[in-house]
């Protein structure tokens, strides 16, 4: 069941922050063909209340997804900490073969001391598996649950960004660039005056530097949006092993499923990893044994997600 506060206005105003988190409140209300002062006053709202919250998420390095265990009683603690660190995407508790799961980012070169030294030393952490990202099929930015019109959607999001992982930067950051990277990690829809103020740049500055690093991928605006106010309470991670040479086909069906937030090809024992949420759990067992995307499916290892302490680089 959908939040009680919210109504299709309501939706529909968060499917467009979807689309373009730094739309202003004049694009959305033409795009949905509603007033600026409903749409702003909705919007606001619902910024205010955290039922969705737009950020800059910043690309510095490939990602890794681990799979933490942990000692009876230590989940949260080690899922805190996991969350508490600024490379961390996203961080959960789930049900499971393993306790924690979360994405984090983290360059090549210091992939052996996040395995060996650091994932160790976690509170109550007795093991774990770090599992690198080769490809994203869809990230959480590209999940549409309640999916305007085409041309709506066309209004607002002139040139879409490709589905792609983390961008590592090129050369040494500006400090201008670094204060604006950092401002809309706190802010997504901060104005070009209020960056260029942080930054101490001019406006016409500030907004070519946004523009920059959202091209080329350095930043990802995102409107992160926790599923259960939404009406999708049961939310679930799949590791999903395929066929040899069907990775690609079941990544494709997948996409075809409106419930799928997330999907990822992994290296390891399974080769994609899936986020998926439900109205209800019938609804999960349903997509778990009757969808057209298992055809080609060896085997699925589903884990319920209890909490989740961290979406878009942003804590709860």
């Amino acid at each position: 069941m959908i939040h009680p506060a919210l109504d299709p206005l309501d939706l529909r105003v968060i499917a467009a922050l979807q689309i373009n988190g730094r739309a202003s409140w004049r694009a959305v209300a033409q795009a949905l063909g509603q007033s600026e002062r409903t749409v702003a006053r909705r919007g606001t709202r619902l910024l205010e209340t955290g039922v969705v919250r737009v950020v800059g998420l910043e690309n510095f390095a490939e990602t890794a997804v681990v799979r933490l265990r942990c000692a009876p009683g230590a989940a949260r603690r080690a899922a805190a900490a996991l969350a508490g660190r600024e490379d961390v995407v996203f961080a959960c508790t789930v049900a499971g073969v393993a306790d924690c799961v979360a994405e984090l980012q983290c360059p090549a070169e210091r992939l052996e001391a996040l395995a060996l030294d650091e994932l160790p030393q976690l509170p109550g952490a007795l093991g774990h598996e770090l599992v690198p990202v080769l490809r994203y099929y869809r990230t959480a930015r590209e999940w549409r649950p309640f999916p305007l019109a085409d041309e709506q959607a066309a209004l607002l999001d002139t040139e879409p960004a490709p589905v792609q992982g983390p961008t590592p930067p090129e050369g040494e950051q500006s400090a201008d660039e670094l204060a604006i990277l950092r401002a809309l990690a706190r802010d997504g829809r901060l104005t070009h005056e209020e960056l260029a103020a942080i930054a101490g740049v001019s406006k016409a500055t500030a907004r070519r530097r946004v523009e920059q690093l959202i091209a080329s991928a350095r930043v990802a605006i995102r409107a992160v949006v926790a599923p259960g106010p939404l009406g999708l309470p049961v939310e679930s991670l799949l590791w999903v092993r395929t066929r040899p040479g069907a990775q690609e086909r079941t990544a494709r069906r997948l996409l075809g499923e409106p419930m799928v937030r997330y999907a990822a090809a992994l290296m390891g024992e399974f080769d994609l990893l899936v986020n998926t949420t439900h109205r209800s759990r019938r609804e999960l067992h349903a997509f778990l044994t009757e969808s057209a995307w298992l055809q080609e499916v060896d085997r699925v290892s589903p884990s319920l997600v209890l909490g989740s302490l961290k979406r878009g680089g942003l804590s709860r």
